[in-house]
């Protein structure tokens, strides 16, 4: 609970019209930016109050825990906002892979010189049916 003479984080942070905000996951122990995903309210109360990362799926329109099914969950270290309070930060210790196609990190390939696939990450670790 925050003290009454300081102000509640949580009414820092300004949602998009669809009351979503961006979080970009990062690995708290390398630094390596995992994937971003949507909350809302409801989303973020949820990952402060379990320790674990739930999120808002626009396509589904539901909420899920990462590793919920796959087991690759991720356990939060710190949740931090920018400036404008529209973006969440969230640094995590993360089992298994991150990605849903089962690299560890979503951003596992880059545009590379004459517009060629870089990949940034070794072969998957994993299936995606198993991500």
């Amino acid at each position: 609970m925050t003290p009454p003479d300081e102000p509640d984080p949580l009414a820092q942070l300004t949602y998009n019209a669809d009351g979503l905000i961006p979080a970009i996951i990062q690995e708290h122990q390398t630094g390596k930016i995992l994937m971003m995903a949507w909350m809302n309210e409801t989303s973020l109360r949820r990952s402060l109050e379990t320790g674990r990362t739930h999120f808002w799926s626009r396509s589904r329109r539901q909420y899920w825990m990462k590793g919920e099914t796959s087991g690759h969950i991720q356990t939060i270290r710190q949740i931090a906002y920018d400036c404008d309070g529209d973006t969440l930060l969230i640094q995590v210790t993360q089992q298994g892979g991150a990605c849903h196609k089962g690299y560890h990190s979503c951003f596992f390939r880059a545009i590379g010189p004459n517009r060629r696939i870089v990949f940034l990450e070794p072969p998957r670790h994993n299936a995606p049916e198993e991500s």
